[in-house]
């Protein structure tokens, strides 16, 4: 959770799904420009948008029904602008968790958007009337929506799962429980908590689905993850991808397995590094040597 709600310059972007996903390279196809946002071959649409210091909020649409749902819209007005632009009608507000940098949005929205179901599974979030329970399957369109409950960031933490029917295309919105090559910090869990969310939910999930986190942390975590794995190439193929992008997202499940260390404490190089053989104490010490890292 950020501290600060001064803004940060992150441009909307496009990026061309023109080929298929078993066919996508390892990282996110480069081509971004601002203002626009295409996607071919899907009715899935999912604009990212940069708020507060580095958060990320998220406009989904489905592009049949032009039906709208927002993550985490902290900066009510910023979303409503690229809403506008899309021609989509907004209808939902999916919240990740209650801190005020993914939730502290929801009244402004709400009174200038009155309806709108506000889902999440934490009676902290404001405004919230819809209650997700784990894996209750709701749709936004003809969008697959699936709740996943992950408590240990916070104990009313959700992720959400969508399935673009038409297209088998996957995404995820982590919030704060997964970033590209990290995790969150265990406020209102601890290890175990977070050993479970990742191993038996996670990364359960098709390896191909996208991942859109909660925060633009990937060069700070990527930094820490070459100090523990220097010579794990595809964590060093990802360092020099990211050198001339502000936006990272998304990554994918199967990519975060390659490179993102708490995704790899079964791997005995890393166990060796925690001085520990259980995987739960190994995400446990490499959680405490991030939190101390500089």
């Amino acid at each position: 959770m950020q501290q600060s709600a001064s803004s940060f310059s992150f441009s909307l972007f496009i990026e061309t799904f023109s080929i298929p996903p078993s066919k996508r390279p390892l990282h996110p196809l480069p081509h971004y420009c601002p203002f626009l946002f295409i996607q071919f071959f899907s009715i899935m649409k999912i604009i990212p948008i940069g708020v507060l210091e580095d958060n990320y909020s998220y406009i989904l649409i489905d592009e049949k029904s032009k039906e709208a749902a927002v993550i985490d819209p902290v900066e009510p007005i910023k979303i409503l602008n690229v809403i506008s632009q899309t021609g989509a009608k907004l209808s939902s507000v999916f919240i990740t968790h209650h801190h005020w940098d993914h939730a502290g949005g929801n009244i402004e929205l709400v009174a200038k958007k009155p309806g709108l179901a506000v889902y999440g599974a934490d009676a902290r979030i404001p405004e919230i009337n819809y209650v997700c329970k784990d894996h209750e399957e709701f749709k936004l369109g003809s969008l697959e929506i699936t709740p996943l409950h992950t408590p240990c960031h916070t104990k009313g933490h959700v992720c959400y799962y969508v399935v673009d029917p038409a297209t088998n295309e996957k995404a995820v919105f982590t919030g704060d429980t997964l970033f590209v090559a990290g995790i969150g910090k265990f406020f209102e869990g601890d290890a175990r908590d977070m050993y479970r969310i990742l191993f038996h939910i996670i990364t359960k999930l098709p390896d191909d689905t996208w991942v859109y986190c909660g925060h633009e942390y990937t060069k700070d975590n990527l930094k820490f993850a070459m100090t523990l794995e220097p010579h794990n190439e595809n964590l060093m193929a990802k360092w020099a991808w990211c050198q001339d992008k502000t936006i990272t997202v998304p990554s994918t499940i199967g990519q975060e397995k390659l490179y993102n260390p708490f995704l790899r404490v079964n791997e005995q190089s890393l166990q060796m590094i925690a001085g520990k053989s259980d995987p739960v104490e190994v995400l446990h010490t490499l959680r405490e040597m991030k939190n101390s890292f500089r």
